[in-house]
């Protein structure tokens, strides 16, 4: 149900990318208090400006049936910041981060939804 899907302005290697993913799937699952076997992670290489200057940065889109709440949020923006700028030297300063509550009826899975 959570998922977390990064696009990265960065050339990661698959090692570094495979780490990244397990790091983001731990995190968001301890943090949202889901079972990680459903949580989702995905990682995007992308070109990236802020205030029209190119950057290493990243945009990290978050979404979940329930479990995103404004503590949560602040918990898991912390922890992906400090991820990012620990593993791929990534300043906080240029991490855009979007949290979604999305209705059980409008996540699908297995031919259906959750709703």
């Amino acid at each position: 149900m959570p998922l977390i899907n990064i696009s990265i302005a960065a050339q990661l290697d698959k090692a570094r990318k495979d780490s990244l993913l397990k790091s983001c799937s731990r995190i968001l699952s301890e943090t949202t208090g889901k079972p990680e076997a459903y949580t989702m992670a995905v990682v995007h290489d992308c070109a990236l400006s802020f205030a029209s200057n190119v950057v290493k940065g990243a945009f990290v889109d978050i979404r979940g049936i329930g479990g995103l709440t404004p503590e949560v949020n602040k918990k898991l923006s912390n922890a992906i910041c400090e991820l990012l700028k620990r593993e791929l030297q990534i300043a906080p300063e240029y991490v855009y981060m979007n949290f979604t509550d999305v209705p059980a009826t409008n996540w699908g899975w297995k031919g259906g939804t959750f709703g």
